[in-house]
Protein backbone atom coordinates (compact mmCIF):
# COMPACT_ATOMS: atom_id res chain seq x y z
CA UNK A 1 0.00 0.00 0.00
CA UNK A 2 1.71 3.09 -0.76
CA UNK A 3 1.37 6.58 1.33
CA UNK A 4 -1.57 8.02 -0.53
CA UNK A 5 -3.64 5.42 -0.14
CA UNK A 6 -2.71 4.52 3.71
CA UNK A 7 -3.13 8.31 4.40
CA UNK A 8 -6.20 8.42 2.45
CA UNK A 9 -7.72 5.30 4.55
CA UNK A 10 -6.39 6.91 7.48
CA UNK A 11 -8.12 9.81 7.08
CA UNK A 12 -11.27 8.05 6.27
CA UNK A 13 -11.07 5.80 9.86
CA UNK A 14 -10.84 9.34 11.52
CA UNK A 15 -13.60 11.06 9.91
CA UNK A 16 -15.69 8.17 10.81
CA UNK A 17 -14.98 8.30 14.47
CA UNK A 18 -15.12 11.98 14.54
CA UNK A 19 -18.71 11.56 13.10
CA UNK A 20 -20.07 8.71 15.55
CA UNK A 21 -18.83 11.00 18.49
CA UNK A 22 -20.66 14.12 16.89
CA UNK A 23 -23.94 11.80 16.46
CA UNK A 24 -23.25 10.75 19.87
CA UNK A 25 -22.96 14.04 21.80
CA UNK A 26 -25.76 15.50 19.41
CA UNK A 27 -23.74 17.86 17.73
CA UNK A 28 -25.62 18.43 14.71
CA UNK A 29 -23.46 20.99 13.47
CA UNK A 30 -20.13 19.07 13.87
CA UNK A 31 -22.12 15.87 12.50
CA UNK A 32 -23.27 17.48 9.11
CA UNK A 33 -19.44 18.66 8.88
CA UNK A 34 -17.93 15.82 9.06
CA UNK A 35 -20.47 13.89 7.13
CA UNK A 36 -18.98 16.20 4.53
CA UNK A 37 -16.06 15.81 5.12
CA UNK A 38 -16.23 11.87 4.64
CA UNK A 39 -18.15 12.20 1.80
CA UNK A 40 -15.10 13.92 0.11
CA UNK A 41 -13.07 11.44 1.03
CA UNK A 42 -14.70 8.80 -0.11
CA UNK A 43 -15.24 10.41 -3.35
CA UNK A 44 -11.72 11.10 -3.46
CA UNK A 45 -10.97 7.43 -2.75
CA UNK A 46 -13.48 6.58 -6.04
CA UNK A 47 -11.79 8.86 -7.98
CA UNK A 48 -8.23 7.21 -7.31
CA UNK A 49 -9.39 3.71 -7.11
CA UNK A 50 -9.10 3.48 -3.45
CA UNK A 51 -11.05 0.71 -2.14
CA UNK A 52 -12.91 2.45 1.23
CA UNK A 53 -14.15 -0.95 2.29
CA UNK A 54 -10.79 -1.20 3.54
CA UNK A 55 -11.51 1.71 5.62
Amino acid sequence: MDAFTAGLLQRIRATQSDLSKARETGDDYLADVEQAELEDLQRLAAEHGVPVTAA
